[in-house]
């Protein structure tokens, strides 16, 4: 028996599953609204069954609905997969690509990555899922994510973990802070100032309360952050300085945030990219994974020594 829908209908459906509102998805792939609407009409009358629980405000897949989106996401990841492995490049295809990635990673390194990958593939959409280690490791296992940029994974069974750099924390301050004008500043040094930290939750806390057992003695902080990000925008502020890993501070040329290298001791962490072992990558992910691969070196180098 011949089913009535055409390739557009299970791209209507993609984008409406994905975004779960029909006017944010019309938009997405370029159609008014009751051209949309008619798309799934007709896959649904194809298919014989209902997709979609719909409401004025509301709008979630059935239960049959769940399982087809699955199929045709599959089905239409092949589809790009065959058309990318035909052209031998993905700039004139349309794909989706997520990728997770710490907060840390996100706000400095990561439009680096997403503005040279939309040059080169500017048809191909990219999701940036911006969460805690964990999250982002929980995402990338359940594939959620395509992959992700993360310092912990490398001891789990069911992923590859890539180590991009080996990064060390630095003292992060204002560039009219006394500590700016230093080559080097010790934690105790830095203890001095009033300090701000992330929280416990943080994988970056974790890490550095480790590193630093032998300093029982560290005052408390001033004020905690669930993330890297929103503690440097404080530190920014004026409201004190911070350890951060170098990743995530900004460039030279920022006008007010710099870093100095924290010594005594050097704490490090290792950062790389994780993906589910034997699942291959789409060609459009796989692309974008060599372009996160080959940014390393633009924030991998050791921080900018100041004075």
């Amino acid at each position: 028996m011949a089913i009535n829908f055409d390739l557009n209908d299970l791209q209507a459906f993609r984008a409406v599953s994905e975004l779960s509102n029909f006017r944010r998805a019309a938009e997405s792939i370029h159609l008014s609204q009751p051209a949309l609407s008619r798309r799934i009409d007709k896959l649904e009358a194809a298919l014989g069954v209902k997709l979609f629980e719909r409401s004025t405000r509301h709008v979630s897949l059935t239960t049959v609905g769940r399982a087809f989106a699955r199929d045709a996401a599959r089905l239409l990841d092949d589809l790009d997969n065959a058309l990318l492995g035909m052209r031998g490049e993905a700039s004139s295809s349309l794909g989706h690509v997520t990728i997770a990635c710490v907060p840390s990673a996100a706000y400095y390194f990561m439009p680096q990555v997403v503005s040279r990958y939309h040059a080169a593939y500017p048809r191909i959409r990219i999701s940036v899922l911006d969460a805690g280690a964990n999250e982002v490791l929980a995402a990338v296992a359940s594939g959620e994510a395509d992959f992700g940029l993360n310092f912990i994974g490398s001891q789990e069974p069911d992923i590859e973990f890539k180590l991009l750099l080996q990064e060390r924390y630095v003292a992060a301050c204002r560039r009219d802070h006394p500590l700016a004008r230093k080559r080097k500043v010790t934690w105790r040094e830095l203890y001095q100032y009033d300090y701000i930290a992330v929280g416990k939750m943080s994988g970056n806390r974790l890490l550095l309360d480790q590193a630093l057992t032998d300093m029982p003695d560290r005052p408390p902080s001033i004020c905690e952050t669930r993330h890297v990000t929103t503690m440097l925008g404080l530190v920014e502020a004026g409201l004190g300085v911070a350890a951060a890993p170098a990743m995530a501070m900004p460039g030279a040329g920022h006008p007010v945030l710099t870093s100095v290298p924290l010594v005594d001791p050097v704490v490090t962490r290792r950062v790389g990219l994780i993906r589910r072992k034997g699942r291959p990558l789409s060609p459009a992910a796989a692309h974008l994974y060599q372009f996160v691969a080959e940014m390393k070196s633009v924030r991998g180098k050791a921080p900018r020594q100041t004075g």
